[in-house]
């Protein structure tokens, strides 16, 4: 140990010449005192975290005496060295350390989630962090969640890598912070890390090792909205963020050089495509994992589906005069936001529908509130967001929410109670293709509704002549153990009559 100081105490001389001698010196030259320090020696060792922090303590004299050193020629080698002090070895044992590695444990985030897939790293080893800076994305089988940092300090490790499973109550990061940690924080440093070894601290590219650029959720929507694959964007942020003006310019960018690249494609023969594949296991995770659950439980309830045929031909005309309005306040009105309503009205006449069942089926629950869950699939794997109190909505104001959930899902960043909640869903499959279809309840939901795709088919009109109509098939789902077919059937019909009638809607 000795002679391992030596060579700290001769790095420092050799860097206060330097200074002497004109040359410019920056303050991270000075952490090649910590380099010194052999990578071998356990982390654990008492004289190893004392020499690290006495290390830290000549940082700190060099860094206050930086200041004086504007004009180097002045300042002679010896005052330098006088000035940053080096201990000796025999001051190891008394010196109590400036800077304390405190683990970052998982917070539990609720709804009984235990642990993590980490989707994002913020930050890297070696980065400096404050109070509520942003650590990492991690998704759970509910949704996805920034995670803040809670000290001010430097990162010192990163216990996951992407796509790792965290635990909850487990160190997600050790960070480095300054006066003493606390002693339940030393107490879970060593219960949580006691087989790890200290590790050298490494430099890390911006991109992980999944090629996944830094950017906040807001820059990562846009690029989505563009089908844009933004780890081929360069940033121009600090450690190469990528920012909105880089995401910007590369649209620019692209659509200038769009149309003389598709003419080339165009005159090229299409190669022989040899598959030469192989077959991969993944874990299942995320929002899949969640899919997995629900679909088990729902496959112990008995299904009662029914089925029927709905014109739309007037629901079409009317959204298309309320097309313009909508585009004056900045919303994008589908029939989605009509069909919502609908059910919503007819659920007020059979509130069984909005009701849920306890585990053993032994107690109802009417649900005032409608908060009804639209399915739809993401790259993730299939989500079932709700829109809160649709009872209490306007039509415009369920497209302006619809939007908001439908972004944050294709982006990742839906909340926890956007997807908890639910008391009643429906299914737009329609939206890809299909007519008929048997939609499976989210328990313990008791009723679920299915939509097909808009068809222009033959009917007989009120003349009795065959006329064009436009019709959608629509299909739901109750749990036969507490709803009867009947009251389905008469559910259906009354959302039939809102749809064929849709001046309805906007009148209630």
């Amino acid at each position: 140990m000795a002679a391992m100081w030596n060579v700290v105490r001769a790095n420092t001389q050799r860097i206060a010449n330097f200074a002497c001698h004109g040359v410019s010196i920056s303050r991270e030259i000075f952490f090649c005192i910590q380099e010194t320090l052999p990578a071998s020696i356990s982390a654990n060792c008492h004289e190893t975290r004392h020499c690290r922090a006495r290390s830290t303590s000549a940082i700190s004299q060099w860094n206050g005496l930086l200041p004086k050193l504007s004009s180097p020629k002045s300042v002679s080698s010896s005052f330098i060295a006088r000035s940053v002090s080096v201990p000796s070895s025999r001051q190891f044992h008394c010196t109590s350390a400036s800077l304390n590695v405190v683990p970052f444990n998982l917070s539990d985030i609720g709804e009984g989630i235990t642990e993590v897939v980490v989707k994002e790293w913020f930050v890297n080893v070696g980065d400096k962090v404050v109070q509520f800076d942003n650590i990492c994305e991690v998704q759970s089988d509910k949704a996805s969640v920034t995670i803040t940092s809670r000290y001010d300090g430097v990162i010192a490790k990163l216990h996951y890598k992407v796509d790792e499973t965290a635990k909850v109550g487990l160190p997600l990061v050790d960070i480095a912070v300054e006066g003493e940690g606390s002693e339940s924080d030393s107490q879970q440093t060593e219960s949580a890390s006691s087989s790890d070894s200290d590790e050298e601290v490494k430099k890390v590219d911006v991109f992980s090792s999944h090629g996944k650029a830094l950017a906040t959720p807001a820059v990562r929507r846009i690029a989505g909205e563009h089908k844009i694959d933004i780890s081929l964007v360069k940033g121009s942020g600090k450690s190469g963020r990528v920012m909105k003006e880089d995401i910007l310019a590369y649209i620019s960018g692209s659509q200038a050089s769009a149309a003389p690249s598709t003419a080339a494609q165009t005159n090229k023969v299409a190669p022989s495509v040899v598959f030469t594949g192989t077959d991969r296991t993944v874990p299942i995770q995320g929002f899949t994992k969640a899919m997995v659950k629900t679909m088990t439980a729902a496959n112990a309830v008995p299904h009662f589906v029914y089925s029927d045929e709905v014109d739309v031909g007037a629901l079409i005309e009317l959204r298309l005069k309320l097309k313009e309005a909508a585009e004056k306040r900045s919303i994008k009105l589908t029939y989605m936001p009509f069909f919502l309503k609908a059910a919503s009205l007819a659920l007020n006449h059979f509130p069984i529908l909005n009701a849920s069942v306890n585990a053993d089926c032994t107690e109802l629950t009417y649900k005032a509130r409608h908060n009804i869950g639209m399915a739809f699939d993401t790259a993730n794997g299939l989500i079932v967001p709700n829109i809160k109190d649709v009872q209490s909505l306007q039509l415009f104001d369920i497209a302006r929410e619809m939007e908001r959930i439908i972004a944050a899902g294709r982006n990742g960043t839906l909340a926890p109670k956007d997807i908890t909640g639910g008391t009643f869903s429906l299914s737009n499959i329609g939206s890809i293709g299909g007519t008929y279809t048997k939609p499976v309840l989210l328990v313990p939901e008791v009723a679920i509704g299915a939509l097909g795709r808009f068809q222009k088919l033959p009917r007989f009109g009120k003349t009795g002549a065959v006329e064009e109509a436009h019709i959608m098939c629509v299909s739901w789902a109750a749990d036969h153990r507490v709803i009867d077919g009947a009251t389905v059937a008469r559910f259906s019909n009354m959302f039939k009559e809102l749809i064929e009638n849709p001046v309805e809607l906007l009148v209630q």
